[in-house]
């Protein structure tokens, strides 16, 4: 927290070093977050007061904190020698702070200038949207600083110009620290993201200031961009000219400020808590009339501002359709014709010198070890350290000899009892020893060569979820090893089981393990000596490697590879006997192993061994055991270089002249030039000569392939290659002449290794020699190489037994090649360049990009805010395709938001331009929450399984998949509608497609005229019931404990009629024909009032109650129900009365305009003067008010005439008779649920038993226990019902079946709805109860509209609904293609019912009104006897709908009037036949026409879309999706912690893209129960539209793709 106002380097350098000591504490998890602010506040708190008066410290060149490249040499004897100590303080603060591997001065400044190209660019970042509570990395974040941008225009709030100076951010914080109260709050929180903030005061130097910039456009080869032009002609100049050797600019060149510095990006903070939750109740899911986004909304101007990003146009526009059946989905970028090509001949092999022979090398390895064993008993093979850095102990080379020969021993006799040999020659035993025992190592890998097991060292792991431990497992299985050596310190580490026996490890074998300290060993007798054979192809030890993949294998090096490679690397390094050689690498595997226990045996070098821990603690201690020791050679990795001088000044008489050779293990990473130039600047003056400096290239596989021989002193140093970076990416080696940005400076590994033969082959497909100027992998034959993956013959062949192939394909010749891994070339004078791996490659688009190159742009965009400790991994992964760039670092905790968000930002801009192609992920993690490797790097492959199972929580994500993504399909062009329709008939006929249409049966006449004339009128059937038939049961209504609590029998519901319609004509001011709305919960009262309106001859309107909690959002929609009924009346019960007039409801609605409201609970025993009979049946009968998914109020008039003949109809389906039951668990306000619930009884006689389904909440297994208890044969649901039932009762099948719970009775379970049938959710509801007797057949849907209440139901007769799966991709250019079960994108559709008696579909193109084929998708038409009559109104768009019920075909059948359902299907003809014999035509509804997407000129469904999202984490409960101006946004409910919300982001996005080939525009992360249901479980998809665009969700997390 001090840090922001305190110059870290302007303190005493004992403070500066406890503060080192502090970061190295945190970095290593020693120490919390929390103990660390505590400890680094305490150290500070002195200095705050004192240094807040000083003036602003000097600005110092903020390019790069590291010292600059070896140019700075020629000028470095004019600084000052305070200078000098000033700039390494600084070095030495920031070290912790980059990954040091990367570090490039001229990559920096290159990355800065791109960036500053991007000047003339406001940037379009909309910051992504995320909630307060959801992170609080510092305490810094818990003051939320005042808002630093000028007020937006329209408000008119304090402009930018105005007196009153603003504060940035910082000087805020520090304000706030020092306890001012200067902190004024800014005027405005809504924000114009496009103004910077106002200057302040003026900026000492020339610092420029950027304002925030745009995301890069996509770069389409075919028409380069603007930009991608000014990046290519754009030239720095250093100024001056002054150049140095390798054309670097010198380092007093860029010594003036040309720092560049970004405003601090306006950042709006976690949205407001909007109103509440909306419940499952019908809220006022009503549309707002407006269309418009309000004005103020802080959601819609961050879209804007993504919008404006979008705009540019991403491709030429296109001609040509989209054919339908082109299989291939994907876009084929064309070739580029300035794409360049390699021109030059092919590359001959090239020929390391011969191994030369000379007479006394050993003729095995172990035969060394034997001689100095004996002969030079005393002279010192290993030196090992303690954690300060001081000698702990040295093993002589008697010693490492008689302790190898008496493990050896042991390992070989002493295992097993008296008589069994545990252990057999050519065994596999795994080498478990810490990095900080080499000696230990030492006696168990020379025991192991000597007992002629096979050595396979391993890795010590630390718990039983270690980064990579079941790979491991892998490995161990796949040698085929049982047993493990180790020793006891190691042992009594490892993590244990309450027993005390050691942990099975993740995906380990069952392993013995064996302590190998010398007082466990047994000597062995006189006369047993270890069989030493001359060296042959056995293996002899195993080396571990991971792939790309994390997958780890062992390669299997033979005993005579082990012994040609120590010669090789004799030969080549020119060991001597008795040398020193200073060893920082791991003992166990590479170089560490080859050259410090290997090699220097061979050689009887003296080897000193600094473990990792120690460099950690003290980094210059491999540069003191050098002086110390006059050491001839040191081996190496950059890190160490870099370590080492930062920490240089601490010793000041050191010398580095004995050095003859330094060898940088990883000189083959491009990036090493610029450390191996630095530590030359800094060390030269401590006597290290240039020609030391040996780099070299090496893999698992290959071993040693190059290496720099030491120079000659005086002799010029190699060349360096400085090629470009777009070349590169096209495997192409080309020199960097014309933009200095994108170029990448490598340096040479040196010559071919002695005896080895060499060439470089294209690195995928078949191993074709490259061009001199192409890059390839690097090939090499050679007898010091691995021989196999052991255990993996088949992986082996492709990588040890390659053999290259010329132009024409024929091989090159017979032997064998092993593949390095490496990518490279070969340069003039037969030098080794070598660019990148093949595990690091990325190949995008056909480009191939390395990923160190992209790590090393992204660590130049000054991280040291942003970036913990340099930790960046990038991997890609592949989504539609395509592979697609993800970089994910770890971020500072004390870095702020903004500063992340615009460090990402700057991210995409620097490697869009300098390496052209766009990132699709940028994550950043909270620090040191990357799997590490054991050494401590990033685990790549277990960071990349982790993002893509959603477990990275990062805690800022950016998404760019609009930039990135090339390769959509092409947008599909409606064709032009300029056929006739009678060609379009023919078209039809002539393919042999039938016009798509289907019917029930025939309704028929009844022949007894007394029942035709008793069933004109529903309340003249009550009447006649009530006579013919009084006590006759037609109602039961249960309660939650299955308790009949009301009935009715036909002449009780008659007088109960009798009592209402008696009161209501008692009433002054209600006339015939008025509606009435009636307001009850489900039940009988509900009924009773229903007929006693008819009996008054007023119109009923059913609604919903208000929910008494909830009065807020269900109060309106009722208040608008009444309002828009014109209702003269309100029929309600006493409670729900008082509720209408309380204080509460006051709140929401006007409660002095209710118009009267009859409480009909105690009304007198009265009978109406008259029962009122319509005089014809195209009357009104009732209203029927609903709101539709997309938040429609509408409300249909259903005539006396329609209720009887959907009452006939539905009878006649169900075969429904007086003496049958049915259980009705269904909401009964609108739609057919009402129909079923008040209407079907009274006209069927058939017992009713009735089920509220908010009963189920308190008592789940209501319903079902009903069904079984009454033995009910037909009951009817919703969806909501069955997911309570699913989701509540899974589980407890077997509870209700010892209950006695028997489903064998129901044969018809249908699901009332107006959607696409929910095949998931009904078939895992038949499979759950299918123990409870449950038939598999018995569950169908219903299918009704607001034009037609019931078009299709399931009823006793007709064939099974039947199962079709179609190709989803037709489906979006409507057409509709049938494939097999578990097609590539195919989706399963169900029959929505069989259609109703009297019903006619066909299916219409909405456009032109046509007939349509059976292979189409169209609108959904019906005629029937029971269409409604038309609207009584639409809320809002009434002129839309005018044409929604008499409409006409354009042509085929002109007379039939027609209503639209507004639901698109398509009919299908089944192989079954219905009950005329006739084959059976299946109607199946895809989904509402309001409802659907167009995207791209394709449509979508959005529960197809849902369904892939909730598909994509276990966290994500429900999701919706919506357009909002061509964008798709995603809402996704996240059930588990607020840390998995950003997770989700990347997961939701690639799911989208990969099934539905679209690209999410807005990622809204929300709480479980925000996304509005109404009570036919239904989205309201619309309404949640409205309240996202007003800014009412308060979502956790929103994220905008780029």
């Amino acid at each position: 927290m001090a840090e922001r106002s305190v110059e870290v380097s302007a303190l005493p350098a004992e403070v500066r070093e406890q503060l080192a000591e502090l970061d190295l504490e945190l970095s290593e998890g020693d120490i919390t977050q929390k103990g660390y602010e505590k400890k680094r506040a305490k150290l500070l708190t002195p200095y705050i007061i004192q240094t807040q008066h000083l003036a602003p410290p000097p600005q110092y060149d903020g390019q790069d904190p590291g010292p600059s490249s070896a140019a700075a040499a020629s000028n470095a004897s004019s600084s000052s020698s305070s200078s000098r100590h000033r700039r390494t303080h600084r070095q030495h603060r920031s070290s912790g702070t980059r990954d040091e591997r990367y570090r490039s001065d001229i990559h920096t400044e290159a990355v800065q200038a791109a960036l500053a190209k991007h000047k003339e660019e406001k940037m379009a970042l909309p910051m992504p949207t995320k909630r307060r509570s959801t992170y609080v990395q510092s305490p810094i974040d818990n003051c939320t600083p005042p808002d630093s941008s000028s007020s937006s225009d329209d408000e008119g709030g304090v402009s930018g110009g105005s007196g009153e100076q603003q504060q940035s951010p910082d000087s805020w914080m520090n304000s706030s620290i020092h306890g001012s109260s200067t902190s004024s709050s800014s005027a405005s929180s809504t924000m114009s993201h496009g103004e910077s903030r106002p200057p302040q005061a003026p900026q000492p130097q020339s610092q420029h200031q950027l304002p925030p910039q745009q995301p890069p456009p996509p770069h389409s080869h075919s028409q380069p961009s603007a930009l991608a032009e000014a990046f290519a002609h754009a030239r720095i100049e250093p100024p001056g000219g002054a150049l140095g050797p390798d054309g670097a600019p010198h380092a007093q060149a860029r010594s003036r400020g040309s720092r560049v510095d970004l405003p601090s990006n306006v950042v709006v903070r976690g949205m407001s808590r909007g109103q509440s939750r909306s419940s499952m109740m019908e809220t006022a899911d009503v549309r707002r009339v407006g269309k418009g986004v309000p004005v103020s909304s802080r959601v819609s101007t961050k879209i804007q501002q993504l919008l404006n990003t979008l705009k540019r146009p991403k491709r030429p526009p296109l001609s040509e359709f989209f054919m339908d059946d082109q299989e291939e989905i994907v876009e084929v970028p064309r070739p580029d014709p300035n794409t360049p090509k390699p021109e030059g001949r092919q590359i001959i092999p090239v020929k390391g010198e011969p191994l030369g022979v000379v007479s006394n090398w050993p003729p095995a390895l172990q035969a060394a070890l034997a001689r100095w064993g004996a002969t030079q008993g005393k002279s010192p093979a290993l030196t090992a350290l303690d954690i300060t850095g001081k000698p702990l102990y040295t093993l002589t080379y008697g010693k490492l000899w008689s302790r190898s020969v008496k493990l050896a021993y042991t390992l070989l006799n002493k295992l097993g009892t008296k008589n069994e040999q545990i252990l057999k020659p050519g065994d596999r035993v795994a080498l478990v020893y810490p990095n900080s025992d080499p000696g230990m190592f030492w006696v168990a890998f020379y025991g192991c060569l000597l007992a002629e097991v096979i050595p396979v060292p391993i890795e010590v792991p630390l718990s039983r979820k270690d980064a990579g431990s079941s790979q491991v497992g892998f490995l161990l299985g796949s040698c085929g090893v049982s047993l493990a050596l180790t020793c006891e310190i190691c042992l009594k580490g490892l993590p244990k089981t309450p027993t005390g026996e050691i942990l099975q490890f993740k995906g380990w074998p069952r392993l013995k393990w064996v302590i190998t300290d010398s007082k466990y060993l047994t000597k062995p007798s006189k006369d047993w000596q270890p069989h030493i054979p001359t060296a042959n192809t056995d293996t002899a030890y195993i080396e571990y490697k991971a792939s790309k993949e994390g997958t780890v294998m062992g390669v299997a090096v033979s005993k005579v590879a082990m012994l040609t490679h120590c010669q090789a690397l004799t030969q080549a390094c020119n060991y001597c006997e008795g040398e020193t050689l200073v060893n920082v690498l791991d003992f166990k595997k590479d170089m560490g192993l080859w050259h410090g226990v290997l090699t220097s045996v061979m050689n009887r070098i003296h080897t000193i061994s600094v473990p990792y821990a120690v460099m950690k603690a003290c980094p210059l201690s491999w540069v003191q055991r050098v002086h110390i020791h006059k050491a001839r050679v040191a081996l190496v990795k950059c890190r160490d270089l870099h370590w080492a001088m930062m920490a240089h000044r601490e010793q000041r008489d050191i010398t580095l002249a004995s050095l003859r050779m330094l060898i940088v293990a990883d000189g083959a990473n491009p990036w090493s030039v610029s450390s191996c130039d630095a530590f030359l600047n800094v060390f030269q003056a401590h006597g290290l000569k240039p020609e030391v400096i040996c780099p070299c290239a090496t893999s698992p596989e290959a071993m040693t392939v190059a290496i720099r021989r030491p120079g000659v002193p005086g002799a010029p140093l190699p060349a360096r290659a400085i090629l470009s970076m777009t070349g590169l990416s096209h495997g192409v080696i080309r020199v960097n002449t014309e933009d200095k940005n994108s170029a990448l400076t490598v340096q040479d590994v040196g010559h071919v290794m002695p005896g080895a033969l060499m060439c470089i082959v294209k690195p995928d497909g078949p191993p074709m020699l490259c061009k001199t100027d192409e890059i390839g992998e690097i090939v090499v034959n050679s007898r010091a190489g691995g021989n196999m993956y052991y255990g993996l013959s088949g992986v082996t062949k492709n990588t040890f037994e390659v053999i290259p192939v010329n132009a024409s394909g024929a091989p090159i010749g017979e032997i064998p090649f092993v593949r390095s891994g490496l990518l490279g070339f070969v340069g003039p004078g037969s030098l080794i360049f070598v660019v990148g791996k093949n595990e690091g490659l990325l190949t995008v688009s056909g480009r191939r990009h390395n990923a160190d190159d992209l790590v090393a742009t992204a660590l130049a965009v000054e991280p040291v805010k942003t970036v913990y400790r340099g930790r960046i991994a990038v991997f890609s992964v592949t989504v539609f395709y395509d592979e697609r760039i993800v970089i994910v670092a770890e971020q500072r905790p004390d870095a702020s938001e903004e500063d992340s968000f615009q460090w990402m930002s700057r991210v995409l801009q620097a490697i869009d331009s300098i390496h052209q192609v766009g990132l699709y992920c940028l994550a950043l993690v909270p620090a040191n929450t990357l799997p590490k490797t054991p050494l401590g790097g990033i685990h790549i492959s277990e960071t990349k399984q982790l993002f893509l199972e959603g477990s990275l929580h990062p805690c800022n994500i950016l998404m760019c998949p609009h930039t990135c993504v090339t390769n959509m399909p092409k947008p599909r062009q409606k064709q032009p509608v300029g056929v006739g329709p009678a060609s379009i008939m023919v078209g039809n006929l002539v393919a042999g497609k039938r016009i798509a249409q289907a019917a029930g049966r025939d309704l028929g006449m009844i022949e007894d005229q007394d029942l035709v004339r008793k069933h004109q009128f529903l309340t003249e059937a009550l009447q006649w019931r009530a006579q013919t038939d009084p006590d006759h049961v037609l109602y039961v209504l249960l309660n939650a404990k299955g308790v009949a609590v009301c009935t009715a029998t036909c002449v009780q519901l008659h007088k109960r009629a009798e009592k209402i319609a008696a009161a209501l004509m008692e009433r002054s001011g209600i006339n015939t024909g008025e509606n009435v709305v009636l307001l009850y919960p489900p039940g009988i009262d509900l009924i009773a009032a229903f007929y006693g309106c008819l009996y008054a001859g007023c119109i009923p309107v059913t609604v919903r109650p208000p929910h008494p909690q909830n009065l807020s959002a269900t109060l309106p929609t009722v208040r608008m129900i009444i309002d828009v009924s014109k209702a003269a009346c309100i029929l309600t019960t006493q409670v729900l009365m008082k509720i209408l007039r309380s204080k509460e409801a006051a709140v929401s609605v006007n409660i002095k305009t209710w118009p009267i409201i009859i409480d009909t609970d105690d009304l007198p025993r009265k009978r109406p003067p008259t029962i009122y009979k319509p005089p014809s049946a195209e009357m009104i009968a009732y209203l029927d008010f609903s709101v539709s998914t997309t938040g429609m109020l509408t409300g249909v008039k259903i005539s006396h005439a329609a209720v009887s003949a959907l009452c006939r109809s539905i009878k006649l389906q169900c075969e429904l008779y007086s003496s049958r039951q049915i259980a009705i668990c269904l909401d009964p306000y609108c739609g057919l649920g009402f129909v079923l619930w008040c209407l079907a009884s009274v006209y069927s006689g058939h017992q009713s038993i009735l089920i509220p389904p908010l009963e189920l909440e308190s008592s789940l297994s209501l319903w079902l226990s009903t069904l079984s208890q009454y033995r009910i044969r037909d009951t009817f649901c919703s969806y909501s019902v069955m997911e309570l039932c699913t989701k509540g009762l899974g589980g407890q099948t077997e509870i209700l079946k010892t209950r006695g719970l028997n489903l064998s009775c129901v044969r018809s379970c249908v699901v009332v709805a107006e959607e696409r049938p929910r095949l998931a959710l009904t078939q895992s509801f038949s499979k759950l109860f299918k123990d409870l007797g449950l038939s598999s057949r018995a569950v169908s849907t219903a299918f009704g509209s607001r034009v037609n209440l019931a078009i299709c139901l399931q009823g006793t007769t007709g064939p099974d609904p039947s199962t079709v799966y179609v190709d989803m991709k037709s489906l979006r250019h409507d057409r509709v293609r049938l494939v097999e079960r578990g097609a590539p994108q195919s989706l399963p559709l169900m029959e929505s019912g069989t259609i109703l008696p009297g019903v006619r579909v066909i299916i219409v193109n909405p456009e032109t009104r046509g007939p349509l084929g059976d292979s189409h998708l169209g609108e959904i038409w019906v005629n029937s006897p029971h269409t409604a009559t038309g609207y009584y109104t639409i809320y809002g768009e009434e002129s839309l709908q005018a044409d929604h019920f008499n409409t006409k075909l354009s042509f085929g059948d002109p007379q039939t009037f027609w209503a639209r359902t507004g639901y698109l299907g398509f009919v299908k003809r089944t192989e079954l036949t219905d009950s005329s014999g006739d084959r059976h035509d299946a109607l199946f509804v895809v989904g509402s026409l309001d409802e659907t997407l167009e995207l791209r000129g394709l449509r979508y469904h959005p529960i197809d879309i849902e369904t892939s999202v909730c598909r994509a984490h276990r966290g994500i409960g429900e999701s919706a999706v919506f357009t909002w101006t061509n964008l798709l946004v995603v809402v996704s409910e996240l059930c588990g912690s607020e840390q998995d919300a950003l997770d989700l982001v990347p997961l939701i996005t690639n799911v989208v893209l990969e099934e539905h080939h679209l690209i999410v525009g807005v990622v809204v992360i929300v709480d479980p129960g925000v996304i509005p249901i109404n009570s036919r479980g239904e989205k309201q998809r619309m309404h949640l539209r409205d309240s996202f665009l007003a800014d009412q969700l308060d979502p956790i997390y929103v994220a905008y793709n780029m």
